[in-house]
Order: C-alpha cells, then sequence, then structure tokens
C-alpha cells in the first residue's frame, strides 16, 4: 500500500524526517533511512530547514524516490515565488513523487543568511489551492496545462499548543477547504492540552498526526520555550533530561512515552529526530511501533 492508501485505510501512521546536508554527499541520508525503511511508511523531507542553505529537497525526494522509499516533499513559500513554487510542484509530479507537505516557511533573519530576502508571494493555504488548481489542469492565472495531469496527496501543518488556538483552528479549516489532505504537527510535550486540540477537530474527520521531536538537552527544551511560539516543554521533562547521564537514552526514552499516550489520541505519529537520525529505530523499538 502506498503512504495515501494507508492513510485513506485509517492505519496507524508512522513518518520520519530528514534534513538533507548542507553539501550534495546523500550517503548518511540514505543509511538512516535504511535503518527505518519498512518500519515507517513516509519519509518527509525538509525544505531549507531553520532558513539554512542546504541541498534542495525536491532533489532529496526524488533519490530517496529512486532508492525504493516513500518521500513526504516539503515546500515552503518563503524562498520562491509563485511561478517558481508551480514549477517545483511540476517537477515533483515529473518525477513520481506524490506525496507533498506545504508550508509558509521561516524568515531568512532566522538562518545562516540572514541578510536573504524573503519572497512569501504566497502562502501556505494559496499553495494548496495552487496545487489543487494544477491537479484540475489549470495554473495560478488560469492558463491550462499541457498533457496528464498530476495527483498528489497533500499534506499541511498544525500547531496545537498555539495560544490562543482558535487562529491555528480557523486556518485549517482554510487548509482543508484548500485541499489539505492530512495534518502533521509542531512538537507535542503536553499531552492534555493535545487532547484538548483534538476534540476541537474531531469533527473536521481529517488525519492528523501528531510531532514528537527529540529533546537533545535541558538547553534545547529551554530555547523552544523561549523561541518556538506553541511549543512548551513542562519543567518535569527539563529535569529528566537535564538530570540524565546519558541523553540519548532519555531523549528516547521521553519519546517513546509521548508516542505511547498520544497514540490514542490521534492517527499517527511524525517523528522529528533533529540530526539523531540513527536513534530512530530505538524510539520505534521503545514505543511499540
Amino acid at each position: 500500500m502506498t503512504f495515501k492508501e494507508k492513510v485513506q485505510a485509517k492505519k496507524f501512521i508512522v513518518t520520519d524526517e530528514v534534513g538533507p546536508p548542507k553539501g550534495i554527499e546523500t550517503k548518511v541520508i540514505l543509511e538512516d533511512c535504511a535503518l527505518i525503511k519498512n518500519r515507517v511508511d513516509a519519509i518527509n523531507v525538509t525544505d531549507l530547514q531553520s532558513s539554512v542553505m542546504r541541498l534542495g529537497s525536491l532533489a532529496v525526494s526524488g533519490i530517496l524516490k529512486q532508492h525504493g522509499f516513500e518521500p513526504v516533499y516539503q515546500l515552503t513559500c518563503r524562498d520562491r515565488n509563485r511561478l517558481a513554487l508551480q514549477s517545483d510542484i511540476l517537477s515533483a509530479a515529473a518525477l513520481g513523487i506524490e506525496n507533498i507537505l506545504l508550508l509558509t516557511g521561516d524568515h531568512p533573519s532566522l538562518g545562516d543568511h540572514p541578510q536573504a530576502k524573503a519572497v512569501f508571494d504566497i502562502d501556505s493555504v494559496q499553495l494548496l489551492d495552487a496545487v489543487k488548481g494544477i491537479e484540475q489542469g489549470v495554473d495560478m492565472a488560469g492558463k491550462k496545462l499541457q498533457g496528464m495531469l498530476p495527483k498528489f496527496f497533500k499534506g499541511a501543518v498544525v500547531n496545537p499548543g498555539a495560544e490562543p488556538l482558535e487562529p491555528q483552528i480557523l486556518k485549517m479549516k482554510k487548509k482543508i477547504a484548500a485541499g489539505a489532505e492530512f495534518f502533521q504537527t509542531q512538537a507535542v510535550y503536553e499531552v492534555d492540552k493535545f487532547a484538548k486540540f483534538m476534540s476541537e477537530v474531531k469533527s473536521f474527520g481529517i488525519p492528523i498526526f501528531a510531532g514528537i521531536v527529540l529533546l537533545k538537552s535541558a538547553g534545547m527544551a529551554r530555547f523552544m520555550n523561549k523561541n518556538v511560539a506553541g511549543v512548551f516543554v513542562p519543567d518535569n521533562l527539563i529535569k529528566e533530561i537535564d538530570e540524565a547521564k546519558d541523553k540519548q537514552v532519555k531523549s528516547v526514552e521521553i519519546a517513546a512515552r509521548l508516542i505511547k499516550e498520544l497514540k490514542p489520541l490521534c492517527q499517527g505519529i511524525h517523528i522529528m529526530s533533529i540530526g539523531w537520525d540513527k536513534l530512530v529505530p530505538n524510539v520505534l523499538d521503545a514505543a511499540g511501533l
């Protein structure tokens, strides 16, 4: 079954995420993905994550596809105008890439080229709508496409920890109306808050995969609390990771515990290892996935 077929069959989904390298060598990515082959349902490829210049998500998605993996091609509005975005969407289809996650993207000021000009010609809702139009054979200017039409499995993101939550839910509704077929969330550390969010959106009938970010240190947790909107790592988790002799073992333990608590609430889990890709099999083992 394809990723789309598994989701539509209401299978419990596990997705992972890889960040392209700052260079052209993809050997390590392929080695890390091989560790979880047949254990995850799809692998996201980030698009210049944190606004850091890297190898492109389209190229890495194509390489993963060639090696038998099912990629989720992430595409952000930050760096491209509507011409380039639509062109890359067509390019993905031509490479046989069917899963696509559409995001607005972090501002360049947060990355390693802070002087770069942000584009943000359109936002993620408009980009979803553009993909829907392309699937129907027209571009954003209303011009007809030639030949066979592409078909995608379209994803979007939502932040269940945002305060206030209402704007997130409103934007989620807009994304669904624009064609979103599944959602992956920002990192979740507060299970009770996530449960409340899920009760608010249950009527939408849309598959939601809770985000799990591996905690590397107490410093990382405090940084997220201060700088990442809608993400809060509770004090007890900060204390756990701070006092742990082996941070990696404790990180796996915390992630597995969160997954077990979140699993009854949603249709899937999206693991973001942030460079600790080799620990993902340990997380899956500990979580019973």
